[in-house]
């Protein structure tokens, strides 16, 4: 049955929403009607579709009309940003975008420099959404038009850049030669004409001359600066640009003066700092760059497996084609030693194929007919033919790099107090260095020493390092779970199990293979011939449990014989024919109704119980032939992974639809102690609600097909052995292995990515809470300690950023638990 909700106009009181019902009842094909006064609303139940113009008209015809509302549509959309240089860039530009109406979330991240805007496009349009951010200062267009760029490009881009830090660089080593050189009680040497005590108007001259250059490479910072400045969104390129311009223009006032007559003004010129603040930053950002691009490399590794080209098979025989043209329904020919081109289905061959690229897991998988083979996995040893079943953006290797890629552009909770001082950061610190300047200057009358401040303070802070200090860490963190196969889908999943102290497994599927197996046969008679008649019975049952003796019948490669009458009973076994002689298979009631003692077998399946085996009885028509004992087995790294867990101080319990006595004998097996057995798969979710409201920080894992409720109730759910499926709804972290110790590894990469991320927000707060005032003077007033140089300060804060980028680079080394 179906529901619909309509809007009603013209009701004003109970007789008018009688009206409306009756009016809609009586229209053919609908079932119920709820007409609500206080929201003017009609909720119908209808079985099959009607057209809406009837229910419309029976409306109209009573005097009132009926509105089919038009749904929020939610529409998300990538937006690729330019010109971003620190965090309070990224506050800036979501602050534009959250006061734009039908925004309804957005999240820009600096390390990937791309904004994820979520809006309702009735409201808004893409074009106002790239204007916003344009009238801030900046660029943006959609995600998918920038990657158009061709590689060719970003790779010019790059050398451009490069050359321009080159010669930033040595220009300004030249500039420090010829300034801080003769400072030294041993002067470098430097020719007459531009020694400063001979030729000050030359050594000046020379100074600007070296400078324009390295402005002129440098004009970014400025440009950008002072275009967010004027829109009153200033940034770290604001704090750049007038510490440096402040420098340079009093320089100019001193070569002005030098010109005037006034020689000794050379001693007094800032052109060496302004230029070697703005190499040293350069260099800085491109360190950054660099160790950032490092950070993107499990995502470039996952884009790498995709094959240029495949083998095309037509009527008139087989042709290479690229691999953008293959579409579904395509036969493609696979080779042995060559990727899997695209997903698809095999209709011919065998082979065992390579999945470690995508799954983590070593050992070769086997595959034959019909069985599913995915992009970018290695066929190894035999010939294939396959049948294309998706397009090129449904593939699991598409899904698996979307997957990462959205839990890296994702913000971690932690992550919104740097956010918080991110949006103040720039226009506080320009107040401190402007107070500093002035308080210094009244108390010194020496206007240079209160210019040093200025211009210290603004080049030594740094939003930068505050910005980048959760991103960097997240894209690494994911990054590494991604190449072993653990796929967190998002920053908050990240953080939420670093938190988790109590971790619940479901046990069917879980810590159990899920499938029952023969574990004992207790018989007097040679064991292949009981075996052979009880699993000759059993073929005719649908059971569970018949399977699994059906299953060890053909792995011991025996007969299965015929039957001549089968008979199921309910709540007790079944009887049937084998070969002339009646047998009975069931549990103890079943005996007693034929009259059969079991006394014989008893203590063997009283022991079998509290092993948490389920023991069947097997007689003849006159006594017992014999009992065959069947169970779920355990996971041989079951005990290991719990094991791990409990000395990690994780409390591990087991959940299970199992009796209280089987559920205790398993968990004994397994070394867990706290048990919540009898437990219904509706009921699972309960269950996770009653640890969380006891303070507990729940970790659920499961398969994500029985359990998915309790996964998402869970803080954090962890769906286990999936394959290339990672696009289980329910669970946050999906692992691809059907190996638990990916469980233990899943938390303690979330642990190691945390406190990475908890190092980087301590320095960058750190650096700054000690470097703006130690730039301000502040130890010099308290503690007779030294002036910070604006040379040191930029030095400082183009190496704070690399510092931050360069810890979360150390996850990379993160090494797999067990």
């Amino acid at each position: 049955m179906d529901k619909k909700t309509y809007n009603i106009i013209g009701m004003m009181c109970a007789s008018c929403q009688s009206q409306v019902e009756k009016a809609l009842q009586g229209v053919e094909g609908v079932d119920h009607v709820e007409v609500n006064l206080l929201t003017n609303q009609a909720v119908v139940s209808f079985q099959s579709d009607i057209p809406e113009a009837d229910l419309i008209q029976a409306v109209e015809d009573q005097g009132y009309g009926l509105e089919i509302p038009n749904p929020i549509q939610e529409k998300t959309v990538d937006l690729k940003l330019t010109d971003m240089t620190c965090a309070s860039c990224v506050a800036n530009v979501e602050g534009a975008l959250q006061h734009l109406e039908g925004v309804m979330s957005a999240s820009v991240n600096l390390m990937t420099e791309r904004a994820r805007v979520t809006y309702d496009p009735h409201k808004l349009k893409l074009v106002d959404m790239i204007q916003a951010i344009e009238n801030q200062g900046y660029g943006a267009s959609r995600l998918d038009e920038a990657e158009a760029i061709s590689t060719d490009s970003q790779k010019h881009q790059d050398q451009k850049e490069n050359r321009a830090l080159y010669f930033s660089l040595i220009l300004a080593a030249t500039m420090l030669y010829i300034t801080m050189g003769q400072m030294f009680t041993y002067k470098l040497p430097l020719p007459s004409f531009i020694d400063p005590d001979i030729n000050p108007l030359n050594n000046a001259l020379l100074q600007i001359v070296i400078t324009i250059p390295i402005v002129w490479l440098n004009r970014d910072y400025f440009r950008r600066g002072f275009k967010t400045l004027f829109k009153g969104h200033p940034n770290m390129d604001s704090l750049v640009a007038i510490g440096t311009g402040s420098a340079m223009l009093y320089s100019f006032y001193g070569f002005f003066k030098i010109l005037n007559g006034e020689p000794h003004f050379v001693h007094h010129l800032y052109f060496e700092s302004a230029a070697v603040i703005l190499a040293l930053i350069r260099l800085g950002k491109t360190m950054e760059s660099r160790s950032k691009a490092k950070t993107t490399s499990a995502v470039k590794a996952l884009l790498n497996l995709k094959p240029e080209t495949a083998l095309l098979i037509r009527e008139d025989g087989v042709v290479e084609i690229d691999a953008d043209e293959i579409r579904i329904g395509d036969h493609l020919l696979v080779k042995p030693g060559t990727s899997i081109p695209m997903d698809g289905r095999i209709l011919e061959g065998e082979s065992a194929v390579d999945e470690s690229m995508l799954t983590g897991e070593s050992i070769p998988v086997d595959k034959t007919l019909d069985d599913d083979v995915v992009m970018g996995t290695m066929n190894l040893n035999g010939r294939l033919v396959i049948e294309v079943t998706v397009d090129d953006q449904n593939t699991k290797l598409a899904q698996i790099i979307r997957l990462v890629e959205d839990a890296q552009n994702e913000k971690a909770p932690i992550s919104k107090v740097a956010d918080k001082v991110a949006g103040v950061f720039v226009p506080v610190v320009m107040v401190i260095a402007l107070i500093s300047g002035i308080l210094w200057f009244i108390a010194t009358k020496d206007l240079e020493r209160a210019l040093t401040i200025f211009v210290t303070v603004l080049v030594i802070a740094c939003p930068c390092a505050l910005g980048l200090a959760t991103p960097t860490a997240i894209m690494v963190g994911t990054g590494v779970g991604a190449q072993n196969g653990i796929f967190i889908k998002s920053a908050e999943a990240l953080e939420a199990a670093a938190h988790i102290d109590t971790v619940v497994f479901d046990k069917t599927g879980t810590l159990t293979h899920g499938k029952p197996v023969v574990t004992d046969i207790i018989t007097n008679l040679p064991e292949n011939e009981f075996l052979t008649i009880v699993g000759s019975l059993e073929n005719a049952s649908e059971h569970p449990l018949a399977h699994a003796l059906v299953s060890e019948l053909e792995e011991r490669n025996l007969d299965i014989l015929a039957i001549d009458s089968f008979k199921s009973i309910s709540g007790k076994g079944l009887q049937g024919s084998v070969g002339g002689k009646s047998i009975a298979i069931g549990n103890e009631a079943l005996m007693d109704s034929l009259n059969i003692s079991t006394d014989r077998y008893e203590a063997d399946v009283k022991r079998l119980s509290q092993e948490g085996k389920t023991a069947m009885y097997v007689s003849d028509q006159t006594a017992l032939m014999g009992i065959v004992a069947v169970a779920d087995t355990l996971k041989t790294e079951s005990i290991e992974t719990v094991k791990v867990l409990q000395d990690m101080n994780y409390d591990v319990i087991m959940l299970t639809g199992d009796h209280r006595d089987t559920a205790h004998a398993i968990a004994d097996q397994i070394g867990i102690y706290h048990v919540l057995a009898e437990v219904m798969p509706e009921e699972k979710s309960a269950k996770i609600k009653e640890l969380q409201n006891q303070g507990q920080n729940v970790l659920m894992v499961g398969d994500g097909i029985n359990d998915a409720v309790a996964l998402v109730q869970a803080d954090v759910g962890i769906a286990v052995g999936t394959g290339t499926d990672v696009a289980i709804e329910s669970a946050k972290i999906v692992l691809m292995k059907d190996n638990l110790k990916d469980v233990v590894n899943a938390l303690a990469l979330s642990k190691a990515t945390m406190r990475n991320i908890k190092q980087n927000l301590f320095w960058a707060f750190a650096y700054n809470v000690v470097g703006i005032p130690f730039a301000a003077g502040l130890f010099k007033v308290l503690f007779q300690g030294p002036l910070l140089d604006p040379m040191i300060a930029g030095a400082a804060m183009a190496l704070s950023s690399v510092s931050v980028v360069s810890n979360a680079l150390r996850l990379r080394r993160f090494k797999i638990k067990i």
